[in-house]
């Protein structure tokens, strides 16, 4: 079992910046492939960012690619997502996942496990 806390959501202008933080706690750390998902107000939850065990594999949503970077620190037990030039479609409660039988990521919510109560990221443009 793990739990997954995050943090550094908050209110950011359109083409801003933040840095969401993902703190785990549990069995190893290393032994998950972590992601962030999305949910906009009205949407479904959707897939932003996954990482893989040693954080050699990245994955991203299309819309998100070159703006979003998604790292880990093993030795930390902590996963970042690092979002520059924010739109107002990015607006949104973001989620931390953990999936223990995934060793490369994965964009699919039913491979995760282990989910954070999410922290609302919002862009006004």
């Amino acid at each position: 079992q793990v739990q997954l806390v995050e943090s550094g959501g908050g209110l950011v202008q359109a083409g801003g910046s933040l840095r969401l933080s993902c703190a785990a706690s549990g069995r190893s750390f290393s032994d998950y492939s972590m992601a962030w998902f999305r949910q906009a107000p009205g949407k479904e939850r959707e897939f932003v960012a996954t990482i893989s065990r040693s954080g050699g594999t990245t994955i991203y949503e299309d819309s998100v690619k070159g703006r979003f970077t998604i790292s880990r620190d093993n030795a930390k037990n902590t996963v970042y997502l690092q979002m520059i030039s924010l739109k107002s479609e990015d607006t949104g409660v973001y989620y931390c996942a953990a999936a223990p039988l995934i060793r490369y990521g994965s964009s699919r919510s039913s491979d995760y496990a282990y989910w954070g109560q999410g922290t609302q990221v919002t862009v006004s443009s």
